[in-house]
C-alpha cells in the first residue's frame, strides 16, 4: 500500500513538474509566433520571450546604443518593447525620410500608458488629432500675440539676464553651481508669458517645482517608465520610480493649478495680460461649440508642456555652453573679442547683432549640435502603413528618431565627435546654415518653442560671453559626462564666472 501512494506521489509530482514545462514553452512559443518580425519589416536584434529588447539596449547611454546597433541592422531597423514594436530611423536621411518627405503618416504620438495617465491625451506635446491640431494653433497664435520670437520679447530676456548676473556676481568668482539658477532665468521667460510675471531666485516653491522637473525628465526615459509601458497591468501596483514620476507630475499640475485659481480671481475679458488669461476667454468663447477642446484640464497640461518646451532645452544648452567655454578657453576668447568688436561693453546685445557675429553664432549652434540635448527626440507613431527605406512599417508602430545620429552623422559633419564651430562657417568666415542641424527635431512635430529658445540662446549666451569669463575651479579638469534622460544633461558641476 506505501508503495502505491508513494507512486501516486511521484506521478503527481511530475504530473505538475510537465504542466508547468508545458506552460512555459506554451507561453514562449505563443509569444514567439505572435511576435514575429511580419514580412517586410525591418530588421532588427533577437528578442527575449515576453520583455523583447527592454534590456537590449545601455540606459546610460540609450542614444549611442541605438547608433552601435545600427552599424549591424541598418539605419531603420526594429525593436520590441515588450509586446509593442517600435522602428528607429538613424541618420540624416533616413530620419529626414521618416519626419519630413512622408512626415503626415508619422505626426500623430503613440499610446504609452504612463503618458497618458498623467496627462490623458491633452495638452500641446503628446496629443494627437482634433485636440492636437486646436491646441498647438492656439499656442503659436497667442505666444506670437505676446512676443514670442519677436523683438518686443528682447528687453524681457535681456532684463531677465540683469537679475542673473547679479546672482553670477553674488558669487565673487568662487566655484558655484549655475543649475538652478539659469533654469530659474530661462523658465522666467515663459512664466512672464504664461503667467504674467516672474519668480525671484530665492522663492523656495518654484526652485522646488525646478527641481520636480529635473527629476521628472530622468525617471521619464529610464527603464522603468518602460516597463510601465509595457506591463502597465503589474506596473501599476508595484513600488519604483515610476511611482515617484506620477507624483512629481500631479504636484507640478497643482502648482499650476493655483496660478490659474489666481487668474481666475481677477480675471477680465477685457484685458488680457497673458497665455492663461487667453485662454480663459477661448474657454468663454467656444462654450457649447462642436468639437471643442478647451477647459480647465487641458489648459493646465498646456502650460506644463510649454514650461517644458520653452525652458529646459534652453536652460540644459546654456550649462553645457559653459563648460565648452571651460574646456576651449582659445574659442571663448574669440567670441568675446567679436562680441567687443562689434557690440563692446556699453550697451546689451539685440538679435540685430546675430548677423554681425557669425563666429559666435557658429558657437552657440555648434553647443547645441555637441550638447544633443534631446537625442532621442519625442517618440512618434504611424497613422497608416508607410514604406521606408525598403521597409513595410505598419500602422501604430511607435517611432524613435535618433538626432544624435543626425547630429553626429559622418557624412554630414567634418569632425562630427570634436566640438569645431567651423561646421556653421564658409571660408569667408560666414555663418551657414546646416541641414543636418535638427536639435529641435523635423517635420510638423517641430518643437514648439524652436523660435522663442534661438532668441533666449543667443540673447543669453552673447550677454554672459560680454560680462563674464567661465573656467573651472583651481585644481579640476573638464568633465564633459553626461546624465541620460528626455534631455541629455550634464552631471552636476561647479564652475568659476569672472567678471570682466
Amino acid at each position: 500500500m506505501d508503495s502505491f501512494f508513494a507512486s501516486c506521489v511521484s506521478y503527481f509530482e511530475w504530473d505538475l513538474k510537465s504542466l508547468l514545462i508545458f506552460m512555459v514553452i506554451f507561453v514562449i512559443s505563443a509569444d514567439f509566433l505572435r511576435n514575429r518580425r511580419p514580412a517586410g519589416f525591418p530588421p532588427g536584434p533577437r528578442t527575449l520571450p515576453i520583455l523583447g529588447n527592454l534590456f537590449t539596449m545601455d540606459q546610460k547611454r540609450p542614444h549611442e546604443s541605438l547608433m552601435e546597433l545600427a552599424n549591424t541592422h541598418g539605419d531603420v531597423f526594429s525593436l520590441q518593447f515588450g509586446q509593442k514594436w517600435a522602428v528607429v530611423l538613424n541618420g540624416y536621411e533616413a530620419v529626414t525620410e521618416g519626419l519630413v518627405t512622408k512626415g503626415d503618416s508619422m505626426v500623430d504620438r503613440p499610446f504609452l500608458t504612463l503618458q497618458n495617465e498623467v496627462a490623458g491625451g491633452l495638452g500641446v506635446i503628446f496629443s494627437n488629432g482634433n485636440i492636437w491640431k486646436q491646441q498647438r494653433r492656439f499656442a503659436l497664435s497667442t505666444l506670437r500675440y505676446f512676443g514670442f520670437g519677436k523683438k518686443s520679447l528682447e528687453p524681457v530676456i535681456l532684463d531677465e539676464f540683469t537679475h542673473c548676473a547679479e546672482e553670477f556676481r553674488g558669487f565673487k568668482n568662487k566655484p558655484f553651481n549655475p543649475h538652478l539658477t539659469i533654469n530659474n532665468a530661462v523658465s522666467n521667460i515663459i512664466c512672464q508669458l504664461v503667467f504674467g510675471h516672474r519668480f525671484e531666485y530665492s522663492n523656495e516653491g518654484f526652485r522646488k517645482l525646478m527641481l520636480l522637473f529635473d527629476q521628472a525628465l530622468f525617471i521619464q526615459s529610464s527603464i522603468w517608465s518602460q516597463l510601465y509601458n509595457s506591463f502597465p497591468l503589474v506596473m501599476r501596483y508595484l513600488p519604483g520610480p515610476h511611482q515617484t514620476l506620477k507624483q512629481i507630475w500631479c504636484d507640478v499640475k497643482s502648482f499650476v493649478r493655483g496660478e490659474l485659481n489666481e487668474h481666475k480671481k481677477n480675471w477680465d475679458p477685457s484685458e488680457q495680460k497673458d497665455y492663461i488669461d487667453c485662454y480663459l476667454n477661448e474657454i468663454h468663447t467656444s462654450k457649447g461649440q462642436e468639437d471643442n477642446t478647451f477647459d480647465d484640464e487641458n489648459l493646465i497640461i498646456c502650460v506644463v508642456d510649454l514650461f517644458v518646451a520653452g525652458s529646459e532645452t534652453t536652460s540644459t544648452t546654456l550649462r553645457w555652453g559653459f563648460l565648452y567655454m571651460a574646456k576651449y578657453p582659445e574659442i571663448q576668447k574669440k567670441v568675446q573679442a567679436e562680441i567687443d568688436r562689434v557690440i563692446g561693453q556699453s550697451r546689451q546685445p539685440t538679435m540685430a547683432d546675430r548677423a554681425n557675429l557669425p563666429f559666435t553664432d557658429a558657437v552657440i549652434h555648434e553647443i547645441q549640435r555637441m550638447g544633443n540635448i534631446v537625442p532621442l527626440s519625442l517618440p512618434h507613431a504611424t497613422n497608416r502603413e508607410i514604406q521606408l527605406r525598403g521597409h513595410t512599417i505598419p500602422k501604430g508602430v511607435l517611432i524613435i528618431p535618433n538626432l544624435a545620429s543626425v547630429l553626429y552623422d559622418k557624412n554630414q559633419w567634418e569632425t562630427p565627435f570634436t566640438f569645431n564651430p567651423g561646421h556653421f562657417l564658409n571660408k569667408e568666415g560666414k555663418f551657414v546654415k546646416q541641414p543636418a542641424f535638427m536639435p529641435f527635431s523635423a517635420g510638423k512635430r517641430l518643437c514648439l518653442g524652436e523660435n522663442l529658445a534661438r532668441m533666449e540662446l543667443f540673447l543669453f549666451f552673447t550677454s554672459f560671453m560680454q560680462h563674464f569669463t567661465f573656467s573651472m575651479p583651481a585644481g579640476k579638469e573638464v568633465v564633459m559626462d553626461y546624465r541620460p534622460g528626455v534631455t541629455l544633461s550634464p552631471e552636476p558641476y561647479e564652475i568659476c564666472a569672472t567678471s570682466r
